[in-house]
């Protein structure tokens, strides 16, 4: 790569690449049909492989759900999922006894620590219209110290998350929405309490970039050891200091260097994740990221001796009332509403 500025530049797959300290993300678009009494598609699943439906069909995947769209319970261990819904709805329920709703701008932060079981289902709502969905997925790894943690949650409501709206020299606007981490002096949400992201010193940044066409905005230099990714996944072109890139592309940028980007004619989306690297080996075995091939043994061990607590929703798939609004009621009883 002739510009050293950009170190690799990628198309996109599914799962998207990521790097330390990140560890995968997704990007699910789905144009769900109206929905039917059990807020499932109003439609017929004929011909789906219902349960590991991933193929699109008619506009939308059912995923791992047979009769509301989602990921019924499964379970997670040693790292975190940060759910950035940018439309639509996602109905939470865990092993904790949390449950919620939660979408069209808000994130949940969960941390599942030393084990916990966890739906994300994809309530259809709206009978009268289609349910369009759009959310990405992050999964954050947690250092050692911190895989034992309690599992828990913090949600990021859609109205309290910041937003840096900024002009270039000819007027032309970026608008950024914060996630994780700190832009032009100004601060995130914190993150859970055991994250990576909680120590400022990590530099962990999560946010979405929107550009007008023709708009220049520039990502600040940060540290040497940074592992910087901008995921380009709407729009048409955009320029990385002289460097054309396509959309549906990853970009890794070096992360001590002022890094500006210029979009081209069509407004443009970007997704960014830096962080210092944890630095630590890395052991996956599917939902399970732990340090060693033991302590990956022992995971699955815990899973199958405790269930990690436990279901105590009857269903595996279940959803909250139709008509509820957006909410948490996390384990301990506290109760968000918005």
């Amino acid at each position: 790569m002739s510009n050293k500025k950009i170190l690799n530049i990628q198309k996109l797959g599914f799962p998207w690449v990521t790097e330390d300290p990140f560890l995968m993300t997704v990007h699910h678009k789905d144009a769900y049909p109206p929905g039917n009494d059990e807020q499932g598609p109003s439609t017929s699943l004929a011909g789906r492989n219902l349960g590991q439906d991933f193929t699109i069909k008619d506009g939308f995947r059912m995923y791992h759900g047979e009769t509301v769209p989602g990921f019924p319970a499964h379970p997670h261990k040693g790292f975190e999922t940060v759910t950035i819904v940018l439309e639509g709805l996602v109905d939470h329920f865990d092993s904790t006894g949390a449950k919620g709703r939660y979408g069209n701008g808000d994130v949940q932060w969960l941390t599942t620590g030393k084990g916990c079981l966890h739906t994300e289902m994809f309530p259809l709502v709206h009978k009268d219209k289609g349910n369009p969905l759009e959310l990405f997925q992050i999964w954050l790894n947690l250092a050692a110290k911190d895989k034992t943690a309690n599992p828990d949650y913090k949600m990021l409501w859609a109205e309290d998350i910041p937003e840096i709206e900024s002009a270039d020299a000819n007027g032309k606007k970026t608008t950024v929405r914060l996630i994780a981490g700190k832009l032009q002096g100004k601060n995130s949400l914190d993150p859970a309490a055991a994250s990576w992201a909680k120590d400022p010193n990590n530099h962990v940044g999560i946010y979405l970039i929107r550009l007008e066409p023709g708009a220049a905005f520039t990502l600040p230099a940060v540290s040497k050891p940074l592992n910087r990714n901008i995921y380009f996944y709407e729009g048409e072109e955009i320029h990385l200091e002289g460097t054309t890139v396509q959309a549906y592309h990853r970009v890794k940028l070096t992360g001590d260097d002022e890094i500006e980007i210029t979009n081209g004619e069509k407004e443009a989306y970007i997704l960014v994740l830096e962080g210092e690297p944890i630095g630590e080996p890395v052991v996956q075995h599917g939902p399970f990221v732990m340090n060693s091939e033991q302590e990956i043994i022992q995971a699955f061990n815990d899973y199958r001796r405790t269930q990690f607590g436990g279901w105590p929703w009857g269903r595996m798939d279940p959803v909250n009332e139709p008509e509820d609004g957006r909410f948490a009621r996390h384990g301990d009883g506290r109760i968000e509403k918005r």
